[in-house]
């Protein structure tokens, strides 16, 4: 070899040193020992770890945090199968705990990062070495969950009633009408329950809207309270109010409509200067095979409703067939 051809070999080594050096991506070169042979400027950045103190060290002694039997798993792989490894921050956030330093993100404390597990080949064309590239990719990762949040609050915001934070009408009965095929199907015992404030208007009228919003809100958070995970609470429309059931049969109903109208019958609601007291009548519907539709279903409570109310209100009716 020519000093001429020595000369250009060494230029091509210090462009390639300086290029693995500089580039923005964590560039780590491990033995099948797990021994660091290369440690690049963005690895000694980012983890506050010079070159001179990784380079022969074992990887997980210096990071003994790493997840040690999946990064393994994924080494011995590619060791045995010469072909590279990814994983994506979907699948797992980061590898190495790297603060994020993207001011302008500012959704995140710790780095977001993909990693590709590189075979590297001897002259026998087996793998001596892997390169783990560590890539950044924070402010991709805090767009898309951005956006992600921002889809699922117009989804919620989309099936809720904004005063009462409630299932709205319209979600309220797809989910109605979902748990009547349900029924159909199974043959179970559900139930449902329509409610509405007795003598709701006079408090509009004397006390202003303002005042029935808060009373509305009040009967909602009893609701909600009342209502486990798997029920459905909704409201159907002003003073309105519902309730699904999924498998309670009659006498659970009955009960869960009781102890609803009992608590708000004790309950004050304060509003300014004002504290008002109302009551609620109930109508129960329980599923039955007779019924032809979810609208069935529902007019046979507001039936009970109706019931109850001509009955003197502050009360709960369960439908039945008036033919037998």
């Amino acid at each position: 070899m020519t000093a001429q051809e020595k000369d250009s070999e060494l230029t091509d080594m210090h462009w390639m040193v300086q290029m693995l050096q500089t580039v923005d991506v964590g560039l780590v070169v491990l033995d099948s020992d797990n021994k660091i042979l290369l440690w690049n400027s963005f690895m000694e950045n980012h983890s506050g770890i010079r070159s001179s103190q990784a380079l022969g060290n074992n990887l997980y002694q210096l990071f003994p945090y790493l997840p040690q039997a999946w990064l393994q798993r994924k080494l011995d792989a590619t060791f045995k199968l010469g072909s590279p490894a990814y994983s994506t921050w979907e699948q797992r956030p980061r590898l190495f705990d790297f603060k994020s330093y993207r001011p302008l993100t500012g959704g995140s404390e710790l780095m977001y990062q993909n990693l590709t597990l590189m075979p590297l080949q001897g002259a026998d064309s087996t793998t001596a070495q892997v390169c783990l590239l560590v890539y950044d990719v924070t402010e991709n990762a805090i767009s898309k969950l951005q956006l992600e949040a921002a889809n699922q609050e117009l989804a919620r915001l989309s099936r809720t009633d904004r005063l009462t934070e409630l299932l709205n009408r319209g979600y309220w009965e797809e989910c109605l009408n979902q748990e009547f095929l349900r029924e159909q199907r199974s043959g179970g015992e559900s139930s449902l329950i329509i409610f509405d404030i007795d003598h709701f208007k006079p408090v509009n009228d004397t006390y202003g809207h303002q005042a029935g919003d808060e009373v509305i809100r009040r009967v909602a958070q009893l609701l909600k309270s009342t209502a486990r995970e798997t029920d459905f609470a909704g409201r159907y429309g002003g003073e309105e109010f519902v309730l699904l059931l999924p498998d309670t049969p009659a006498e659970g109903a009955l009960g869960v409509a009781e102890r609803l109208r009992k608590t708000l019958e004790s309950t004050q609601v304060e509003y300014e200067d004002l504290t008002l007291q109302v009551t609620i009548s109930l109508g129960v519907s329980v599923f039955s095979p007779d019924l032809v539709s979810a609208s069935q279903w529902l007019e046979r409570a507001d039936q009970a409703l109706y019931q109850a109310k001509n009955s003197g209100r502050n009360q709960a009716r369960l439908w039945q067939n008036q033919k037998k």
